[in-house]
């Protein structure tokens, strides 16, 4: 190896589940420029289409599957389908994730399994089935799991099922390196502040709320998709082969001062 290659790609296949969505759009983009080939997932087969063909459009190779990811058997023919088009799953990136805010003293146990359901439950399936299929038996891969850094802090609003669901989503990452270093299987975490999209749009839409929040970043920012994707790159490609188990902030220092 040289050190000019270190975050090449080349021969990987990635599979991105929520790869539709706003981070996981940015993310593919990003593989696919250091050369990995491309299986988007998401709920709606046609915003995953989408994000395929910009893959298709910088030269790599790209699929596009629809799945809901709180199911174990589309889970497992999501696996079934990127094997069979591919042959293999190098790198993993989890970007599913949801919210459903409510007091804690109010919070209905039902929307606190499906957040459950949606943040933790589907991280460990999916990387169960991951592992299973191909990293295992080839004795290599790269799981990334994005998380939060409402893993590690609370917040004043009522995020209870949000951020213990991600802080779960921390510990799993430990947990699975720990358990499948002797494969060669790296297993880390991106752990950001708030990123610009659809899901916290209604916040950041709030002056008051959005004001407070950047004076808390000493970057004096939020964080944008693209902020994410040098994170990623890194944790997919050779650069890392040493780094498991890592929990990686990236939050423009907020949790430097907290």
């Amino acid at each position: 190896m040289t050190y000019s290659t270190i975050f090449r790609l080349d021969g990987r296949v990635a599979l991105i589940p929520g790869g539709s969505g706003g981070i996981g759009s940015a993310l593919a983009a990003g593989l696919a420029d250091f050369g990995a080939d491309v299986v988007i997932v998401g709920r709606s087969l046609e915003r995953a289409e989408a994000v395929a063909q910009s893959v298709r459009e910088r030269g790599r190779r790209a699929l596009a599957l629809p799945a809901d990811v709180t199911r174990p058997e589309e889970v497992d023919r999501m696996v079934d389908q990127t094997m069979a088009a591919f042959g293999q799953i190098d790198i993993l990136i989890n970007c599913v994730g949801t919210n459903i805010e409510a007091p804690a003293e109010e919070y209905r146990l039902e929307d606190w399994d499906y957040v459950f359901a949606m943040n933790l439950r589907s991280t460990f399936k999916i990387c169960q089935a991951v592992a299973r299929a191909s990293m295992i038996p080839r004795r290599r891969g790269k799981i990334i799991n994005i998380s939060s850094v409402r893993g590690q802090l609370a917040i004043r609003r009522g995020y209870a099922a949000y951020t213990a669901s991600k802080a779960g989503v921390n510990l799993l990452t430990k947990q699975l390196a720990t358990e499948w270093a002797k494969y060669n299987i790296n297993v880390n975490c991106i752990a950001p502040t708030f990123i610009r999209t659809p899901l916290v749009a209604p916040m950041l839409s709030d002056p008051q709320f959005y004001q407070a929040l950047v004076n808390r970043i000493p970057l004096g920012r939020v964080g944008e998709p693209d902020d994410l994707v040098g994170a990623a790159v890194f944790l997919a490609a050779p650069a890392s082969d040493f780094i498991t188990g890592h929990i990686l902030l990236v939050d423009g220092g907020v949790t430097a001062t907290q």
